[in-house]
């Protein structure tokens, strides 16, 4: 692991940039943590997804290290609509997670518990010229990563949004991002739903053109865009390291928000971002202090409601609130952790 510097101000300490308890960081512990029970397990398997604006989760190792997670094992997936199934069936005990897909997890009988939101912004809609609203979408052909996966969730959320029908109004492809960023350019697809670090590699590209932002176009801004959620049987089990390891996320999150650049060199160093300028914008581009403000719940209920339109949510958002949430860790981070 690399280190993330221990040349920490006070004034970074005071906003809670530093994380108090980071071993290998700070070399102390938290205050927090100290005052509680140690963890049940001090191992913990978290997903690991090629996706930067889950910087948070590959930056607290010192942190989880601080919470007294002696071991941490990461569950690589890539993305697409089986990317939680891990979280579900026990080979992963918690992760940050995309609302949309997770909802559909937890709506198809997975034991997953949703208990916190971490942070807002992540898709940006890039079009050609030929592209220029959300309606424009109709007749065109839209190329995102594997059809279920969460860009064609967010993507058909946006289309019934503006009255369309995403089944029928545009034609669908699916083509890994590399492939469909190259389409883009060529103008062999009319757009492409990107996601974290593929907006800021379109930019400095100068390929095609913002259709449609989630950190700037309400009421999609005003919501989470990834949460946190834990496999329910871990929860249970280990209520303890549940809230140790959501602690140590939104204080990773807190450092993104804070310390962009230190963050950003830290993903490179550590092998799990390729480009440093990309990283350090994705990191920018999306909104990590969210968390301070925003009702997970709220993006719950207006998400499932979303799903539930497209018919791609059976359960009710009044149901997966009830079944599929737990917000006792995070309420209780929320006060601790108050900047």
């Amino acid at each position: 692991m690399s280190d993330l510097g221990n040349s920490w101000s006070r004034r970074e300490f005071v906003h809670g940039l530093a994380v108090g308890a980071a071993a290998g960081v700070l070399g102390m512990h938290s205050e927090e943590a100290a005052a509680e029970p140690p963890p049940e397990t001090t191992t913990l398997r978290v997903l690991e997804i090629p996706a930067l604006c889950w910087a948070p989760q590959y930056v607290m190792e010192e942190l989880l290290r601080a919470e007294g997670f002696s071991r941490v094992q990461y569950v690589k997936r890539e993305i697409g609509p089986e990317i939680f199934q891990p979280l579900g069936s026990g080979q992963a005990d918690i992760s940050m997670g995309i609302a949309g897909p997770v909802m559909m997890r937890i709506d198809a009988g997975d034991p997953i518990v949703i208990i916190a939101g971490v942070h807002a912004g992540c898709y940006e809609l890039f079009g050609t010229t030929r592209v220029r609203t959300i309606s424009d979408l109709r007749g065109k052909t839209v190329a995102v990563p594997g059809l279920g996966g969460s860009q064609h969730l967010m993507l058909s959320m946006l289309m019934a949004f503006v009255g369309m029908d995403p089944r029928k109004d545009v034609t669908w492809v699916a083509h890994p991002p590399e492939t469909a960023m190259r389409m883009l350019a060529e103008g062999t697809i009319d757009a492409y739903m990107a996601f974290p670090p593929e907006p800021q590699n379109l930019r400095t590209k100068k390929v095609g053109h913002v259709v449609w932002s989630m950190a700037a176009d309400r009421p999609w801004s005003q919501y989470f865009c990834c949460m946190a959620a834990a496999n329910a049987e871990f929860i249970r089990r280990n209520p303890v390291a549940t809230k140790r390891a959501l602690r140590a996320i939104l204080k990773a999150a807190d450092l993104c928000a804070a310390q962009p650049e230190r963050m950003a060199k830290s993903l490179v160093d550590r092998g799990r971002a390729r480009n440093y300028e990309d990283t350090l914008q994705a990191i920018k581009d999306v909104h990590y202090d969210r968390w301070h403000e925003y009702n997970p719940e709220d993006t719950v209920r207006f998400y499932a409601l979303r799903l539930h339109e497209v018919g791609m949510l059976k359960s009710s958002p009044q149901k997966i609130i009830a079944q599929g949430t737990d917000w006792r860790f995070f309420n209780e981070l929320r006060k601790e952790l108050k900047a």
